[in-house]
């Protein structure tokens, strides 16, 4: 390492080479790198010390030529607000990190001046030896065009790597079907007779049959449960042709598609096996003892179980199994999205199996209506952490007929909200819930409603959209929440002041992070030393995703997929939109985990989380995952000019 005399009288004291590799072996990504590379780099080094308020780059210093490491200090990356006088600090790089590699690599002046937030020292590597080290070293290369993405894949490889330790090896969600499918599955063709065809069955030990043409493409499918139905129907004639028993347009997946979407397709569809077809051709067939043989949960039969339950008391039983269920996917390094989609999908079969209870107990209504959900379960983003938030769809005539159906359809409600609070999901209280007679609407005064809270966009009516501006159907028609959602768009559309007021109010949940300390916590009371994931981490993004998503008429209400689309759409930049769909999936995987930690010890759920808890590696991407939603916050002014 050699000592910097740029600087008379601000030189760091020579560290030796030894400690300095043991230094920054505590960090991404020299962590991973080779100890001949990891020496070449502490060896190439210079050691500056910068002066709280010093200037270490800026964008009129050119073509950057050096790669450098905060070896401590703080430095602020700052650039001229977008709307205000003076600057604004984009982001924080303390202890460990470096910088600017995108610079570096594109051979261009940075972007951001990055000053020194308090007294600093950074190790210096000059270009040329950073172009070595970059050609020699995987691991700094994959982490220099990565980024944070290399990280969470560092944290996805250490709970992979518990999960084999503690669950045994099996395969993960992510795997594809076509590995794990028959290759060469079972068929006949329509004219086979039924008695061939379970002969076939029962020779090839298989539990259905695939029914194609003659290019092999699937027409139908027949399975056991169907052989149950052909035989408790009491049909005798064993020689009728297998077309006139079978499933018609069965079900199918790509090859390329994951057991994740074969299981969220099974427990969807209360189907037990999916065909696999490429290029209009039967290749495989995929069950349900296939997919799960390797796991201890069977989801589809936890789905089954919870969709015929014949008693609250099963159901409410039932809640164990999906925690164990979550733990499972948890310890195998699934993502969160799946595991919020396998939550919510769940949770909506206990909806309808208690709606359905709800209708047999209470008598049937004589109105069709449409159960609709709002907020995180209207996103398909539910935790087990969760509560109600819920309202009743229905078509009426006028407003003596909305009124007369409402008193009919209040009971059953008020009876459904309190068997759902039996099985473990809270009352609201807030009464966002079926049972407040100002949720039970018909379509015309939920479009009332939803127009007041456009036109008259008050903190209350802000508060209310976004909450009720995610919704979507678990139980009933979907035409009139359809239409209601389009009604919406077109409202939003329609109205810029309410899109700058929608903005403001997504500006206003601050991420936790701050200019002198890794996170801003609470410094008192029983959260001291605590900060909220959903709040202050999840908030953020959900917000700015929506008021993206309602100016330009995206119908979705999940957030990592309003992301997609609004890079789909080049409303965000590609870069930019896979950056915070990277960092919400880590905040909510965080909480996840927080949960199931949560559950384990018998403690009651919550989403504050004290981040000295986690380790270095955690801390960091947790750090760069809240400054993309300051960077999302950031683009929100700027866009609307707040």
């Amino acid at each position: 390492m050699q000592i910097d005399a740029q600087h008379p009288g601000k030189v760091a004291v020579m560290q030796n080479i030894h400690g300095t590799m043991e230094f920054l072996r505590k960090y991404p990504p020299f962590n991973q790198m080779e100890s001949a590379h990891l020496a070449f780099l502490v060896e190439n080094c210079q050691l500056r010390f910068y002066a709280t308020g010093d200037s270490i780059i800026k964008p009129d210093d050119g073509p950057i030529e050096y790669f450098y490491i905060v070896k401590q200090g703080l430095v602020h990356g700052e650039r001229p607000h977008s709307s205000k006088d003076g600057k604004e600090t984009t982001f924080e790089i303390t202890t460990g990190e470096c910088f600017p590699l995108a610079a570096l690599i594109g051979e261009r002046a940075t972007r951001t001046e990055h000053l020194a937030a308090q007294d600093c020292f950074c190790l210096l590597l000059n270009k040329p030896a950073f172009i070595k080290l970059f050609t020699l070293s995987n691991p700094l290369r994959d982490f220099a065009l990565r980024g944070v993405s290399s990280l969470l894949d560092q944290v996805n490889q250490q709970v992979q790597l518990h999960a084999t330790q503690t669950l045994g090896a099996q395969y993960s969600l992510e795997a594809r079907l076509g590995e794990l499918a028959m290759q060469q599955p079972v068929s006949c063709r329509p004219q086979t007779p039924l008695r061939e065809a379970v002969r076939l069955m029962h020779e090839q030990h298989v539990g259905s049959m695939v029914i194609t043409d003659e290019q092999l493409k699937p027409l139908g499918i027949f399975t056991l449960r169907d052989l149950r139905r052909v035989v408790a129907d009491g049909c005798s004639d064993l020689n009728q042709p297998i077309a006139q028993l079978m499933t018609q347009q069965p079900f199918a997946l790509s090859p390329q598609a994951s057991a994740f979407d074969a299981a969220m397709a099974m427990t969807e569809r209360h189907i037990a096996h999916v065909c696999l077809v490429e290029h209009g051709r039967l290749c495989g067939v995929i069950s349900e003892r296939d997919l799960f043989s390797l796991q201890r949960v069977d989801l589809v039969h936890l789905a089954r179980s919870i969709r015929h339950a014949g008693k609250l008391e099963t159901l409410a039983a039932l809640r164990s199994d999906i925690q164990q269920l979550v733990d499972h996917m948890l310890a195998h390094g699934a993502s969160s999205t799946q595991i919020t989609q396998l939550i919510t999908q769940l949770n909506d079969h206990t909806v309808c199996r208690v709606i359905e209870l709800g209708i047999e107990a209470l008598g049937d209504p004589g109105v069709p209506f449409t159960w609709l959900c709002f907020g995180s379960e209207g996103r398909r983003e539910q935790t087990l952490y969760t509560d109600q938030d819920n309202g009743i769809l229905f078509d009426a005539a006028d407003a003596a007929d909305a009124a007369a159906i409402r008193g009919r359809l209040l009971p059953l409600a008020a009876h459904i909200n309190q068997a759902l609070a039996e099985c473990g999901f809270s009352l609201c209280k807030g009464q966002i819930m079926a049972s407040n007679p100002e949720l039970c609407l018909s379509r015309s005064e939920w479009s009332r409603r939803f127009s007041g809270f456009v036109r008259e966009a008050t903190p209350e009516n802000l508060l209310a959209s976004s909450i009720y501006f995610d919704l979507r159907v678990v139980w009933g028609s979907e035409d009139g929440c359809r239409q209601l959602q389009q009604e919406l768009l077109d409202l939003v559309a329609d109205s810029p002041l309410f899109q700058r007021m929608l903005a403001d109010n997504a500006l206003r949940q601050k991420p936790p992070v701050g200019r002198l300390r890794d996170f801003v916590v609470a410094r008192k009371g029983a959260e001291k030393d605590t900060l909220d994931l959903k709040v202050q981490g999840l908030t953020p993004f959900v917000d700015g995703a929506r008021l993206l998503a309602l100016a330009n008429g995206i119908t979705v209400s999940n957030t990592p997929e309003r992301l997609r689309l609004l890079v789909e759409q080049e409303v965000i930049d590609a870069q930019d939109g896979a950056a915070y769909a990277e960092a919400y999936h880590f905040i909510q995987q965080t909480r996840l985990q927080q949960h199931q930690l949560q559950s384990r010890g018998g403690l009651p759920f919550s989403n504050r989380l004290d981040p000295d808890s986690l380790n270095q590696l955690d801390r960091r991407i947790l750090r760069e995952s809240f400054r993309q939603a300051q960077r999302l916050q950031s683009s929100l002014a700027l866009r609307y000019q707040l």
